[in-house]
């Protein structure tokens, strides 16, 4: 596939410039890690609250707001997911804390934040909260006016009400998921997991007709396995919607579920990865280093899993590339994803918005070549 290479000037989160050969397409290709003619100091965290240490820049009541943001005016770097059409920041904001850690003012400020610093992907699904999130991106979408300035990514077949991939449950959890959004398109529907029970090509011809209607712009996979990848190119081939993206649980913490054959045929098929829970449930944040700093939640649950040798050592590595580049260990997680071969968008979640900086900062952060590979050495 033919590709077309831009370097794009960007400013890191210590306020250098930085020079990204950013590709544009799918994702297929990585975007480079740099060398460096001297070793580094390397060398000698869905419901995730990623705890980004004292070196996180704290926003204010002003630079909450989205017409008033200080410091200098960048143009975000964009990038395309396949064949949707849409160009976005390579940095999906997940919504799985809205309704949930965030109540509807708490949730509107992160948007706010989000919005204002150039983030333009919101992914959500009706499993959210009781899909309370689509409820409240739809009202923050209304009062702001803000429905095309945002690509919006919905996940389906979780809710219990129309659980599934049938085609008369795809139709009714669309139409409920736009009027929960208050739109009257979505710009990608995905298919949270697999169904079993329904051949792919019923629940396939269900969204042929959700986008001739123009209710769906596009098709992709939500943690679909790799059989399931190959079969629906086959149908695809054969006239039916074709996925055009793929969401994945990935990050540096969770890698041998995607690395492998899943990946693999992502490649194959330039299939782009939007990369769910890029910090591990807020583990790769940093807060939590001991069992005493676990909370006593389901969420503290999942970031326990992580601790032990091989969490604390990710979470060392992650500190020296950090220090080494004026930033915080969760821009770094974001940044290695950002370098995968796959990867066009890693999803996360917060909890406040000057959370969103240091994310939205890890799109311009070069991680050099000897970073990568110790990054990979630590969460081998």
């Amino acid at each position: 596939m033919a590709r077309r290479h831009a370097l794009r000037g960007a400013r890191r989160a210590d306020g250098a410039a930085a020079v990204i050969d950013a590709p544009e397409g799918t994702g297929s290709e990585p975007r480079r890690a740099t060398e460096s003619s001297e070793p580094s100091e390397a060398e000698t965290h869905d419901t995730t609250e990623p705890a980004f240490g004292a070196g996180a820049p704290q926003a204010s009541d002003a630079e909450v707001s989205t017409n008033a943001v200080s410091g200098p005016i960048t143009v975000p770097r964009r990038e395309r997911i396949g064949e949707t059409g849409m160009e976005v920041h390579p940095l999906a904001l997940g919504a799985n804390t809205f309704g949930r850690m965030l109540g509807a003012d708490g949730s509107a400020e992160v948007l706010d934040r989000f919005a204002a610093l150039g983030g333009s992907l919101l992914d959500t699904g009706d499993g959210d909260a009781a899909a309370r999130s689509e409820e409240i991106i739809g009202a923050w979408m209304r009062s702001r006016g803000t429905r095309d300035r945002v690509r919006l990514i919905a996940r389906i077949g979780r809710r219990p009400d129309h659980a599934g991939l049938a085609p008369e449950a795809i139709v009714r959890a669309v139409d409920d998921a736009l009027a929960r959004l208050g739109t009257d398109r979505i710009d990608l529907l995905c298919f949270h997991g697999d169904d079993a029970e329904v051949p792919l090509e019923e629940s396939l011809g269900a969204v042929d007709a959700l986008v001739a209607s123009g209710k769906v712009l596009a098709v992709g996979a939500s943690d679909l396995g790799p059989e399931r990848l190959i079969e629906a190119r086959v149908l695809a081939a054969n006239g039916l919607p074709r996925f055009q993206a793929l969401t994945t649980r990935y990050n540096l913490m969770e890698r041998r579920g995607f690395e492998g054959a899943t990946e693999l045929v992502a490649h194959a098929q330039a299939l782009p990865v939007l990369a769910s829970f890029a910090l591990a449930d807020g583990f790769l944040g940093g807060a939590v280093r001991r069992r005493v700093d676990v909370r006593r939640d389901a969420r503290g649950d999942r970031q326990a899993r992580h601790l032990g040798r091989r969490g604390l050592r990710v979470l060392r590595a992650l500190d020296e590339v950090a220090a080494a580049h004026g930033t915080v260990p969760a821009a770094v997680a974001i940044a290695w994803l950002l370098a995968r071969p796959t990867v066009v968008a890693p999803v996360a979640s917060v909890s406040r918005p000057d959370q969103v900086d240091a994310l939205l900062a890890a799109a311009s952060l070069e991680l050099h070549r000897s970073e990568m590979v110790e990054l990979d050495r630590a969460s081998a």
